[in-house]
């Protein structure tokens, strides 16, 4: 699933770095595709996607589900699998999560916790 999913993942990006997908949205915005999670039959594919800058997430998301017949058509023949899998896209939440727990790390009584325990080791 994995190696499947990472193949996908490349294949979708190589798509979106053509500019193939004739749109208004997304002829004008940079997406990334950090992850794609295939189901153990392989046939249903969660693309997560955000575009850069992460602004219109959601409107990029929509067109790309709105296409994601023709996507599959162009992107399911380099594939080499038994069955085409739908292609199905996300906001990636990720980069959010990130964003919370580097905030958690740097804050004041996370450092207070580090000092301390620096403190003690001397």
């Amino acid at each position: 699933m994995l190696r499947v999913g990472e193949r996908v993942r490349h294949e979708i990006a190589a798509l979106l770095s053509r500019n193939e997908i004739i749109d208004p949205l997304l002829e004008t915005v940079t997406v990334t595709v950090p992850e794609v999670r295939m189901t153990p039959d392989l046939k249903l594919a969660n693309v997560y996607v955000m575009p850069l800058g992460g602004e219109n997430a959601e409107d990029v998301v929509s067109a790309l589900n709105t296409h994601a017949k023709f996507i599959r058509g162009r992107v399911t023949p380099a594939l080499d699998l038994k069955y085409a899998p739908q292609f199905r896209f996300f906001v990636d939440k990720t980069f959010d999560e990130y964003g919370r727990i580097d905030a958690i790390l740097r804050s004041e009584r996370v450092q207070r916790d580090l000092a301390s325990d620096d403190d003690s080791e001397d």
